[in-house]
């Protein structure tokens, strides 16, 4: 048994990115990022999607809801896992890339190019989508028919874009949040200290104080954490 279940949420241990890698190879799944604030989150519609597919334990909330339940496992930091995925597959798999600006994603697509030089990637759009947009996202993913589908959007709407999509053409999605934008160097990741010590929620709420309500809900994930209310 390689998952369990947390606030209704099942979410898989790894042991490594390795061992996550060798485990999506064949998949057709949505990966989704799990931390405190997402297992906190009262969504029968994500809830939904998450236990359908892969939910990872991208924060060190996740890691210590999984050990607290008997599984060791590492955090995988989604902002990082999807430069492996690209990595690992770019010989044998196509990409197709949706979210953040149109400068954003232009620049991730050419920066991704010259730092995977055999990288196939079949198609790109920016994350602003009407209904009218998706539905020639749908029919663009039909015919392309990309292995790897990556959107960064905010969460949970990025969730419910890839389910949507995932409904009419299957494949390993993976939501990026603003991944894009870390890698572009729009935005900073915390400062490899931070990272080290699993401090990356402070180091954003220090540069960006006005997420003391969404930090708080660290707070409460640690007390029914070791309340057992998890």
């Amino acid at each position: 048994m390689n998952n369990s279940i947390v606030n209704h949420y099942k979410i898989h241990a790894f042991d490594d990115r390795v061992e996550f890698l060798d485990r999506i190879r064949d998949k057709r799944k949505i990966l989704v990022a799990m931390n405190a604030e997402k297992i906190l989150k009262n969504d029968e519609r994500l809830r939904e999607i998450v236990n359908h597919n892969i939910g990872y334990p991208d924060g060190i909330g996740a890691v210590m809801a999984l050990r607290k339940k008997g599984l060791d496992s590492v955090k995988i930091p989604g902002a990082e896992f999807w430069l492996d995925i690209i990595g690992r597959f770019q010989n044998e798999k196509s990409f197709y890339l949706i979210g953040s600006t149109e400068d954003v994603i232009e620049n991730t697509v050419a920066k991704l190019r010259v730092q995977f030089p055999d990288i196939n990637i079949i198609g790109y759009r920016n994350g602003f989508i009407d209904e009218t947009d998706k539905a020639a996202l749908k029919q663009t993913l039909t015919e392309t028919k990309p292995d790897v589908v990556f959107v960064a959007q905010g969460s949970p709407r990025q969730e419910f874009l890839m389910d949507e999509l995932f409904r009419v053409y299957p494949a390993l999605y993976m939501g990026l949040g603003g991944s894009f934008d870390i890698y572009g160097g729009y935005k900073k990741r915390a400062p490899k200290l931070f990272l080290d010590l699993h401090l990356e929620w402070l180091y954003r709420l220090l540069k960006e104080p006005t997420r003391v309500g969404r930090q708080m809900v660290l707070v409460k994930f640690l007390f029914l954490l070791i309340g057992g209310k998890l």
